[in-house]
């Protein structure tokens, strides 16, 4: 192991209803694969409404790149196709049945075959999507080879799912997967983990991978920040990364030679009466979640977590690369002169409010923006939670004026919208900048293509 690395810029946010370490069966019987989770894939369908699957059966495809398929997780009914707007593709429900059939794609051990046949059966099986390659933080190349793999075995963004109890007793499944992974690159396959927190020996005693210890506060979990804190990114360099609970799968597939997709959702927050974590396949819809286990009221449904996740409604859908269901109430209201008054319940990254004086007290916080645009002026507090070595205000405004030039120099290979919830979190300009980076990314990788 290395010597520990300190992540010394960042915020924890407390939220109420961190999940329980329990674990409920979620039998579902609606799922969905969501194309709008894949950036930059352009789908094709290989099914119709009414065609029957088995979990592994192919659904969709990339068109621009189609040995990229996109699988089922269970078997049963293509239910509906749901379009959306000048019929962009949004939705393919499959309704499951009681069979549980698989595609058998083999088992085989990866250390006795090559890089080239675990990137077969990957791509075979609709595992290849669980890859995800920075730049532009889109599904990796196939016909690449990453300077590295990275691998970020905590996860400390509000009401994570805690990975050492997700991987209590799955070592061989683990390791499985890990060996797999180290197969598809030249250099290192980087596990890191936090110093203090990482007690199960599962990622401890994980081999054939470098193990890289960290502490800090929140962004330090997320692969962005490891990356460049181990190995940045530079120009024509990519790096590969991996969700934990996708490396069971993996191991998954090559122990048993099926697309298993079960994994440990969170299903958290103030307005859950009783959060805890249910077992479920990917995609899985949270109806059966939701049901006589949340507050009355006007509530925002997340998929992932507060910072970074994606409104749904109460009866869609987890997002593929998604482990937890974030459920918080809507900011439906306004205060009078809010500026002025205690606020002892409220979160502020600044001074402004008494919650710096409370920094272990946990908070009800809605969507509330408490204020409308406002011009977006330096402050000097953005470096304050980003712990890049980028001027974080001048990439941003580089990106809202498309300028390539502006953006390559200061840094916007190294980074993905992920990195700049934080920011975002305590802008006092009200900018969506999360969705300001994910366009910048996807204009700069349509122009270098």
């Amino acid at each position: 192991m290395s010597e520990i690395i300190k992540i010394k810029k960042g915020l924890m946010i407390k939220l109420q209803g961190e999940s329980n370490r329990t674990v409920s069966e979620l039998n579902s019987l609606k799922y969905a694969l969501k194309p709008t989770d894949f950036i930059g894939v352009f789908p094709k369908l290989n099914v119709k409404e009414g065609d029957k699957v088995k979990a592994g059966s192919p659904v969709f495809f990339d068109k621009y790149r189609d040995n990229i398929q996109f699988t089922s997780p269970v078997s049963g009914t293509v239910s509906e196709i749901k379009r959306g707007a000048k019929r962009v593709l949004l939705e393919i429900r499959i309704e499951a049945d009681s069979t549980n059939d698989f595609v058998d794609f083999g088992a085989a051990n990866p250390a006795n075959i090559d890089g080239e046949a675990i990137t077969e059966k990957l791509l075979q099986s609709g595992l290849w999507s669980c890859i995800r390659q920075r730049p532009y933080s889109v599904i990796a190349d196939p016909t690449q080879s990453p300077k590295a793999i990275f691998i970020s075995g905590f996860d400390n963004a509000p009401l994570a799912v805690d990975y050492d109890y997700v991987l209590h007793n799955k070592g061989e499944v683990f390791q499985t997967g890990l060996d797999a992974l180290a197969k598809l690159t030249k250099g290192k396959l980087h596990l890191n983990l936090h110093a203090n927190d990482t007690q199960t020996k599962v990622l401890l005693n994980s081999k054939n991978v470098e193990i890289n210890l960290f502490k800090g506060k929140h962004p330090a979990s997320l692969v962005g920040t490891q990356i460049a804190a181990i190995d940045p990114i530079n120009k024509d360099e990519v790096v590969w990364t991996v969700n934990v609970q996708d490396v069971l799968t993996i191991g998954n597939l090559f122990l048993k030679g099926k697309y298993d997709t079960e994994k440990i959702i969170s299903f958290g927050g103030s307005e859950v009466l009783k959060p805890h974590y249910y077992r479920a396949k990917a995609g899985v819809s949270i109806q059966d979640m939701v049901s006589n286990n949340v507050a009355k009221g006007n509530l925002r449904y997340i998929s992932g977590n507060a910072l970074t996740g994606t409104q749904i409604e109460s009866t869609g859908y987890l997002g593929f690369y998604d482990n937890q269901i974030s459920v918080i109430p809507e900011g439906d209201h306004s205060q009078f002169i809010g500026w002025i008054m205690p606020n002892l319940g409220k979160f502020s990254f600044y001074r402004s409010l008494f919650s710096w004086l409370m920094p272990k007290k946990s908070y009800r916080l809605d969507t509330n923006l408490n204020g409308g645009a406002r011009a977006f002026v330096m402050t000097g507090q953005f470096e304050k939670v980003f712990p890049f070595d980028i001027y974080p205000m001048q990439l941003i405004k580089a990106i809202m004026s498309r300028d390539i030039d502006a953006m390559e120099n200061l840094g916007i290979y190294e980074v993905a919208a992920e990195d700049f919830a934080l920011i975002e979190f305590i802008s006092t300009s009200k900018i969506d900048i999360q969705s300001v980076v994910a366009e910048g990314l996807e204009f700069l990788r349509k122009e270098m293509s």
